[in-house]
């Protein structure tokens, strides 16, 4: 009797030890992992590459890139967001006045294009949204010049591109997010923050189950003017703005996991750069939504045809995606919502 069961007990140890050794896993870590240095740079030299011309709202390269970005959701089975026509959210009738880029007058008209939005579905609160916005667009060719946004936006793009395939990872291995992540690429930002303007005044999700806005634009280079030659940083605009639980949340997950420096510099409410007023997450948080900008600072090729993918700092890309990617994990997957400030 003894004899079975020390069986018995063997037999529980063997069936149980996989369960017990995978709850142990850090499950944010271990597919923090899909990101790689690699496929954001193979991603990044096609997607500011010349064949898409600089991707300037309503030109032919733009249409390119959205193309693009719908047939790598396609191919790594992530869903078209609710309302969209395969991905697409069309606009009508953008209307944009000249402005000049460097020695070059940017064209102005009226022209139609496409937000590209996509969705990975909760598995507990598949009604609460945590919004992952990059612009898509560039500046396009202006007197034979190609302007190639390669971090301005390309990096942001590919960014998002490496965090769904992770999150569509841990999906077809039985580990959805418990709330639902929408990835938003916008159009029109460097037309004055056309498309995330488009999306918060029709969103395909409702605003008030919104959560968070986390939005990357240009995280690719080391900004030169920065007083702290360590490149090991990001800068983080707005997350202390509307929710301190979401500043806190990012502090800890930042410590945990990829201990880059986290620099407010530009956050300080008289920073005469103004930059939290400059990129698309400011539509989100004119309505109440938390949000954060990841950000690492302009340089001498910023609006310039010279912002190419050789100059792409890959292993820093690599590790502010991680951040971006385990913050998001974090806010999918815990109890509760984000606390607003009154």
């Amino acid at each position: 009797m003894l004899v079975n069961n020390e069986l018995v007990k063997y037999f529980l140890i063997i069936i149980l030890f996989p369960f017990t050794l995978f709850s142990q896993i850090d499950l944010s870590k271990k597919y923090s992992n899909n990101i790689t240095s690699n496929e954001l740079k193979e991603l990044l030299y096609v997607y500011a590459s010349d064949y898409f011309g600089g991707r300037e709202t309503g030109t032919k390269g733009q249409k390119i890139a959205v193309d693009f970005l719908k047939e790598y959701y396609k191919a790594h089975s992530i869903d078209p967001a609710k309302g969209t026509d395969d991905y697409f959210q069309y606009i009508k009738n953008i209307k944009t006045g000249k402005y000049y880029l460097g020695k070059q007058t940017v064209r102005s008209g009226i022209f139609d294009s496409e937000n590209v939005a996509s969705i990975i579905h909760g598995s507990e609160y598949p009604n609460e949204y945590i919004v992952l916005s990059a612009h898509l667009d560039a500046h396009g060719t202006h007197g034979g010049q190609i302007y190639n946004g390669a971090d301005d936006n390309g990096s942001g793009s590919v960014s998002l591109l490496e965090i769904a395939e992770s999150f569509s990872d841990a999906v077809k291995e039985g580990f959805p997010p418990k709330r639902s992540i929408v990835f938003l690429h916008v159009t029109a930002e460097e037309k004055g923050l056309i498309g995330s303007k488009y999306y918060v005044n029709n969103p395909l999700y409702p605003l008030q189950n919104t959560i968070a806005n986390l939005n990357v634009d240009m995280i690719g280079r080391i900004d030169p003017k920065r007083e702290v030659k360590n490149p090991n940083y990001i800068y983080l605009i707005g997350s202390d703005k509307i929710s301190q639980e979401l500043h806190d949340i990012s502090e800890n997950v930042n410590s945990k996991y990829t201990q880059l420096k986290l620099d407010y510099k530009y956050n300080d409410e008289n920073d005469p750069n103004r930059f939290y007023y400059r990129s698309d997450h400011y539509n989100f948080a004119k309505n109440n939504i938390p949000i954060i900008f990841y950000f690492s600072g302009t340089h001498e090729d910023y609006h310039k045809p010279s912002d190419t993918p050789d100059k792409i700092n890959y292993n820093l890309l690599k590790k502010r995606t991680k951040l971006i990617f385990h913050t998001v994990w974090e806010l999918a997957n815990r109890k509760n919502r984000l606390s607003i400030k009154k």
